[in-house]
Order: C-alpha cells, then structure tokens, then sequence
C-alpha cells in the first residue's frame, strides 16, 4: 500500500545523496516521499575530534528528535556514523547494500603514501585511520581533518595537507572517484565497522515501517556489518576507541578481521585477530550468529592486550528481516 513518507537527513551534499538514493528507491514501490534537511551537532561542531566533543552521536541526535515527534518517519545515516547503541525508543530498520568499503588516497601530487616524503602532513580526525597510518608510515606528522567531504577536499586544495584518507564509498556516491589517487588494501588499512554502508532508523512506535522497508534491506550487507558491530560492541567501540573491522561472506563462510591500535603510544605495533563461521542467510538468527562471531573477535583482541572502552556497550536489537 502507497504511503506518504518523510526522510530526514543531515545536509551535507553525501547525506542529501544516500537521502535521495532511498526515496528514489521508495518512490519505485509508488510511495511519496519528501526529504527534511536538517544540520546536526556533528555538523556545527568542526574545530575539536569526535572523540572529544560527544562521538558518533552527535551526526543523528537532531534526526531521532523528528523520528520521535512525527515530524520524520524514516532517517538515513552512513551506518559507520550510528553508534552500536541506539537510545530507548528507536530502531534500525535496514541495511542497504554497501558500496566499496575500503579507504582512499587522496592528494594532488602524490600517487599513494609510500611516494610521500619524511615527516609529510597527512590529514584525518579517525583514530582508526591514525594508527592505521603510524603503523604503515610512523614518520609523518597526522593532523585534525574535520568537515564534510566537500570541506575536506577544499582544506587538501589549499595546501594544508600533503594527502588526505577518505572513505572511498562517498567519493565514488558523489561522482569524484577521479579525486582517488589509490585505494588503500582491506587488510592494510582495515575499514570502519560498516563503512560504506547506509542504515535507515524509525522511531520504535513505527514498526509498521519495518515492513515498508523491507524490500531494501540487503541480508548480505547486513550480516556482515552485524560482525563488525559486535567486535566494536564488545570493545565499547566508539570514535574514540582506534578500532577497525571488517567482514565478508565468501561461498556460505563469514569471515571477519579486526585491528586495534594504541593512538596514545605512536610506533605501537597493531594487534590483529580474525575468526570465521559457516552462516546461512535465510537463517532467521543469521544476525544474532554475526554479532557473536564479532564478539569472538573482539575477545581475542583483548586476549592479546587491546584496551577496551571502560563501558563495553549492550548488544544491538537485530532488526526483523
């Protein structure tokens, strides 16, 4: 049945894009959409890290207000950008299918981070990224990079960086894949827990909407991130903790590999873990047996001396599928 449906979303030019991929996609089942822009405390706050002014959180407060009040009925977000906890009162519908999830070089005059000089600035504000880097180049110097992807190829034209790590899903999304000099290998720099993947949160009196959504959900993607949330779930991950995940499902296996560094203690030697399981998709605990094999991980990583947040985070409500 043909409803009428708001999205609200941040106003960035990638948020307004995956925003508009969801209602074109609604839209095709014969349903009416329009999209609620909104600027979020993440957006307004562009001069301290994530880390240190309130986390993930900060990118989806404002939506879950509009979710909340009626005002919205549906919010898409980069799915690396919701924390493992959502707040009393909503759920995370559906996962769409992920775009590459592998993180880009970008720079105007150097083809990757080998060809950079001793001590060159690179740009990003992930403490992922930071100890994925150190552990790679630890002579270079990592400096804040904060803003909208728009922002932060303008900060890298302008000279302040030497190089800059993007997500390479948003740069192809928003057509400037030609910015891309070189894509980083999945097991050199380990992607975020669900990057380049978009979720869609309701508020939880709307369940109604599961249903509608239904169709857009992609079990594979899912799963998948459903791994890489349980390692950071387990680790209390947040954007202040240097961990990265990442899972795929090959020929019914899942297989997942995570790295955890010391951002406090440059020159620290990673610590990886990996772990796999047979999976089948149709299997209505597929989420719940995802989630687990993350959590395996996760306890492997600690059993090697990673640090996990001092508040390890509750496990995510699996959504019905």
């Amino acid at each position: 049945m043909s409803q009428q449906l708001t999205i609200a979303t941040r106003e960035s030019r990638l948020a307004l894009w995956q925003a508009t991929h969801v209602k074109q996609l609604l839209e095709a089942q014969g349903h009416q959409v329009t999209l609620m822009g909104m600027t979020t405390m993440g957006d307004q706050i562009l001069d301290q890290p994530l880390s240190k002014v309130g986390g993930k959180g900060l990118f989806i407060k404002e939506l879950e207000v509009a979710l909340a009040n009626g005002s919205a009925h549906i919010a898409v977000h980069s799915l690396k950008d919701v924390p493992m906890d959502l707040p009393d009162g909503f759920h995370l519908a559906c996962i769409l299918s992920r775009e590459d999830p592998r993180d880009a070089w970008v720079s105007p005059n150097f083809d990757s981070l080998e060809s950079l000089p001793h001590g060159a600035v690179v740009g990003t504000s992930s403490l992922r990224r930071t100890v994925l880097l150190q552990a790679l180049r630890p002579d270079l110097k990592i400096e804040p990079l904060r803003g909208n992807l728009d922002t932060r190829l303008r900060k890298l034209d302008e000279g302040q960086y030497a190089g800059i790590v993007l997500a390479a899903a948003g740069l192809k999304r928003l057509g400037l894949k030609d910015r891309i000099r070189h894509i980083f290998d999945l097991n050199t720099m380990v992607p975020a827990a669900g990057q380049g993947a978009i979720g869609i949160e309701i508020s939880s009196n709307r369940m109604d909407l599961v249903q509608t959504l239904a169709s857009l959900n992609d079990m594979t993607t899912a799963v998948t991130v459903y791994a890489e949330r349980g390692v950071s779930r387990a680790m209390g991950g947040s954007c202040s903790m240097p961990l990265a995940a990442h899972a795929t499902i090959h020929q019914g296996t899942l297989s997942i590999h995570a790295a955890w560094g010391d951002h406090l203690k440059a020159g620290t030697a990673l610590i990886h873990a990996h772990d796999q399981k047979t999976i089948d998709l149709q299997d209505p605990d597929a989420l719940t047996v995802a989630s687990a094999l993350g959590e395996s991980v996760a306890r492997k990583l600690i059993a090697q001396g990673a640090v996990p947040s001092q508040n390890p985070s509750a496990p995510l409500n699996a959504p019905p599928h």
